[in-house]
């Protein structure tokens, strides 16, 4: 229905093209629209602009739903409380740096999360304390105690799924 809903517009506006280059140009085609139009012509156009500014983006907005994650097995994914709190504190924390499909992070410095190989709540708990590899590219401890053990929760639920 989505797909029907987005090409729609693009089919009435060649459509509209068509006519108007079929009548001599823009200045015919408006001629033809006021003054011979019939009456059908009439009410189409006033009903296609109604159909493309509410419903198709009515349409559209209806379709999307906030998941777990934005894609695949995860799509319909339930979290515990604690793996919500989790992508909360992600979104907040984290998402400027690393790169996550579930949360549509793009982060630029760190490491996308979804291409580090197997993720484990230890493994992000260690990254967490540590500052990712100790190497100082990452603020050591920049959540601790329970937000740091809700975001490796949730990181290790959602990273490359």
């Amino acid at each position: 229905m989505l797909t029907i809903a987005f090409l729609l517009p693009f089919v009435l506006l060649g459509g509209l093209v068509v006519f108007v280059a079929f009548s001599g140009g823009p200045g015919a085609a408006r001629e033809a629209y006021l003054a011979r139009g019939n009456r059908g012509f009439k009410i189409l156009f006033p009903l296609l602009y109604f159909l493309l500014g509410l419903v198709v983006p009515a349409l559209i907005l209806a379709g999307r739903e906030e998941a777990a994650g934005g894609t695949g097995a995860l799509q319909n994914a339930k979290l515990t409380a604690r793996e919500e709190q989790g992508k909360v504190l992600f979104k907040q924390q984290c998402s400027s740096c690393h790169s996550l499909a579930a949360v549509n992070a793009r982060g630029v410095t760190g490491p996308n999360l979804d291409k580090i190989g197997e993720a484990t709540p230890a493994r992000i708990r260690d990254a967490i304390k540590n500052g990712g590899t100790g190497q100082g590219r990452m603020p050591a401890m920049l959540l601790e105690g329970e937000d740091a053990e809700a975001v490796a929760a949730y990181v290790a639920k959602v990273a490359a799924r």
